[in-house]
């Protein structure tokens, strides 16, 4: 791990006086009954312990009148520490959302690429029973008469190899928008009836995850400049003969799990085990941060999320991604449906990381 931690005064904080963190709390209060009922989260590379984060996650059990109070408690609970990352002036962001797309119980002559759950010959890969040939990489792999080894990627699957296991939760009228919510790793299915599940991020192949945005920039079909999700799936509409060539460069293929909507307003449950807070989570490097740590992110480019104003906002690690690499690296949640994809899709923006470290941690990394 190549960073330096620069200890800096919350005045220092580009925009810090006119956030409003509130919803932070409210997320600090979930991983705090995740952690008290189920487990620790893993602790990561930087040395923030679960035990370092538990008296802020007790203190965020008070009520929180307004946003001076909620910038107060994190003051109170928390310093801060810019990230310089080597060989790096600054950080970099992204954005994710939840997709919701049409689907049907069954299938038809529209309704016809399916969503699959995790199949049983699927297994954890680590090093007790990872083969010596098998790249350290993958985490998961195929058990099939004893041995394990690589499961078959997209391609093979996209052709038929789960076919009549099952294993279909639903279907949709498009392999790009199925190809769009693995990249995303959750949805909200809607069904004729009006009736919605989530599907929630299940395992993976193990293969390595290949953005088909790099695959059509470095073809020079798409302009550097003004890749987006939207510019991607527009050439996709364009060039329906080449989309089985180029979704099946990305390798990688996810399974899901069912879940209830049970709350409209929050996203799905991700690697932290808790929902996702709109506006408010982050996907970080889960071999550097723990999850539950906050981080105040400040981007003079990324405009597109506030109104025209620059990004400047506290968020929670509570997600992770195979493309979120970097200690000063980022992927943030905007929510569910279609407005909150038009704003994640074309968010990739330098950005100053800023994180929050306990008060009794703190003087491990020069101040206290």
């Amino acid at each position: 791990m190549t960073l330096r931690l620069e200890p800096v005064t919350f005045s220092d904080l580009p925009g810090w006086q006119d956030d409003d963190p509130t919803a932070v709390i409210d997320a600090l209060r979930r991983c705090h009954h995740h952690v008290s009922t189920a487990k620790p989260y893993r602790t990561g590379s930087l040395g923030i312990s679960v035990d370092d984060l538990v008296p802020a996650f007790s203190a965020a059990s008070a009520d929180v009148a307004d946003a001076a109070a909620a910038r107060a408690f994190f003051e109170q609970q928390f310093v801060a520490f810019r990230i310089r990352p080597e060989n790096a002036k600054t950080g970099f962001v992204t954005a994710f959302y939840e997709p919701e797309i049409d689907v049907r119980a069954t299938p038809d002559e529209v309704f016809r690429y399916p969503i699959y759950r995790r199949p049983i010959d699927l297994v954890d890969v680590d090093d007790t029973n990872r083969p010596a040939d098998m790249d350290p990489y993958f985490a998961f792999g195929r058990l099939h008469d004893g041995v394990v080894g690589e499961y078959p990627d997209r391609r093979a699957i996209d052709e038929g190899f789960l076919a009549g296991r099952g294993l279909e939760i639903a279907y949709a009228r498009s392999k790009v928008d199925v190809f769009f919510v693995h990249v995303q790793g959750a949805a909200r299915l809607v069904y004729p009836d009006g009736s919605r599940r989530r599907i929630t991020y299940a395992a993976k192949t193990g293969h390595y995850f290949s953005p088909i945005g790099k695959l059509l920039i470095d073809r020079g079909e798409i302009d550097a400049a003004t890749v987006s999700m939207m510019s991607i799936r527009g050439w996709l509409a364009a060039n329906p003969d080449k989309i089985d060539e180029v979704l099946w460069h990305n390798r990688s293929f996810i399974f899901f799990r069912e879940a209830d909507v049970e709350d409209e307003r929050l996203g799905p449950v991700a690697a932290a085990k808790v929902s996702l807070e709109p506006g408010r989570s982050l996907a970080v490097d889960r071999l550097i941060h723990t999850f539950g740590v906050p981080f105040f992110i400040s981007s003079d480019s990324l405009t597109r999320l506030d109104a025209g104003r620059p990004f400047r906002r506290l968020m929670l690690a509570l997600d992770t991604g195979s493309a979120i690499v970097g200690p000063a690296r980022g992927d943030i949640f905007t929510g569910s449906g279609d407005r909150a994809g038009e704003l994640a899709g074309a968010v990739r923006n330098e950005a100053d990381f800023y994180i929050f470290i306990p008060r009794a941690a703190a003087a491990r990394y020069g101040n206290g």
